[in-house]
């Protein structure tokens, strides 16, 4: 008979696409492994993987098995989750992704009160690009994820529980840096820099502010909001930065000023997102209850 053991053997492979990486993960010897998967192959008369001494693929067979092994695991976790939720509330271990864009600011303010209210609480945190926690979240390698929106979910539910706008930061010297507010048609004539492609970030500036990718300076960009800001203090153009993120890029500088714009927020909205049948949801709310007042009173 199959075994949960080795369905999760069998998907640390797929996801490593290396047996000693995947025994690593699983905390067992390779050979212990490499023993359970032998196994699981001949007991279904088919090869889940081609493997030699340089690589490991996925058959054709073990791609369509590999997808309801992963189902399995997730109802597996479920039904683990339906009777630790009995106990305390964050009694249990949950595992929480979030975007480059909120992470550094956010958690800060955040996790010492929850710390403090939860001191034995597991928590892991995993931090990328909103599409890559979205799917990890759908396949289970997540509980929950925190994104801003609009984004599209695509099944995923939401739990709302913060609003921002954007300001434009640029130099002290810029002719536009002493007022309180700047308009859209006045951004297009700034020398406007954003993240590059595939942070949700640059897609919501636009937005606010009624641009077309064009109209920005492509050629400068980068990946995190730090390096951004630290150009814009290089006189090399201006910038938008969140709310929540003003703060800890700016209190060191006087040579940058923030404006506020002009066209009406939100500009974005910060959610937990979750499969609809995580058994864990109650402690996703309390978490979302937690991190608004927390963000109130900072």
């Amino acid at each position: 008979m199959i075994s949960l053991k080795q369905l999760v053997y069998a998907l640390a492979v797929e996801d490593n696409l290396h047996f000693k990486k995947a025994a690593d993960q699983c905390s067992v010897s390779q050979s212990a492994l490499s023993t359970a998967i032998t196994e699981l192959e001949k007991q279904l008369g088919a090869q889940i993987f081609e493997r030699d001494n340089k690589m490991v693929l996925v058959t054709a067979f073990g791609g369509q098995f590999l997808q309801r092994a992963r189902a399995i695991k997730l109802q597996m976790d479920d039904l683990y989750n339906l009777a630790q939720a009995q106990h305390s509330p964050l009694s249990y271990p949950l595992s929480m992704g979030v975007i480059p864009t909120i992470g550094p600011y956010l958690l800060p303010k955040v996790l010492p009160s929850v710390r403090s209210r939860y001191p034995d609480f597991p928590l892991r945190i995993v931090e990328d690009q909103s599409h890559v926690l979205a799917d990890q979240v759908r396949n289970g390698e997540l509980d929950t994820a925190i994104l801003a929106l609009p984004y599209p979910l695509e099944g995923l539910l939401a739990f709302e529980f913060w609003q921002e706008n954007f300001s434009w930061v640029t130099h002290a010297s810029d002719a536009h840096a002493g007022q309180k507010e700047i308009t859209s048609a006045e951004l297009k004539e700034a020398r406007l820099m954003l993240l590059k492609d595939g942070h949700c970030l640059k897609d919501h500036a636009l937005a606010a502010c009624r641009l077309q990718p064009s109209e920005t300076d492509d050629s400068l960009s980068a990946t995190s909001l730090y390096t951004l800001v630290q150009m814009v203090a290089g006189k090399m153009g201006s910038t938008l930065v969140p709310e929540m993120a003003l703060k800890a890029l700016l209190s060191d500088s006087t040579e940058l000023k923030a404006v506020a714009l002009s066209d009406s927020g939100p500009h974005r909205r910060i959610a937990f997102i979750t499969r609809p049948n995580y058994i864990g949801v109650n402690n996703i709310e309390l978490l979302r209850t937690l991190f608004r007042e927390c963000l109130l009173t900072n």
